[in-house]
């Protein structure tokens, strides 16, 4: 793995697949994501992880999301385990990637899909001009 090296994986995700072009995260939900007294897991925390495997998928150290479109399928509750699925499914000569992350429980149902849209830039986004 060569980016997001520092990312609070117990937060994010867990990675369980490195390869070319494809990641798989793993998310175990915690009390510390709940959004209410009935368990319901906050969408960010799923967004963050599927957004962490689209980053490990094109596994750079100066990838950065430009944009996504991104659906929440079904709810997620507290103490569920999440696999996130990564796939660059496009890659253009000019270092932009288009990556389809899909999410399922431990039942297999979808409980989350979106396309990512993230480019490569030559230095660090916070290095100075």
């Amino acid at each position: 793995m060569k980016t997001h090296l520092k990312i609070d994986q117990r937060l994010n995700g867990r990675v369980i697949s490195v390869e070319e072009n494809l990641a798989i995260v793993e998310l175990d939900t915690i009390m510390e994501m709940v959004a209410d007294e009935k368990g319901l897991i906050h969408g960010g925390f799923i967004f963050s992880a599927a957004d962490f495997a689209a980053m490990v998928a094109v596994n750079d150290p100066n990838v950065v999301l430009v944009s996504s479109n991104v659906k929440f399928l079904l709810p997620t509750r507290v103490n569920e385990t999440l696999i996130f699925t990564a796939t660059v499914v496009e890659k253009k000569e000019n270092k932009r990637y288009k990556v389809e992350v899909i999410a399922l429980n431990q039942n297999e149902k979808k409980v989350f899909e979106g396309i990512f849209a993230c480019n490569v830039l030559n230095r660090h986004i916070l290095d100075n001009d």
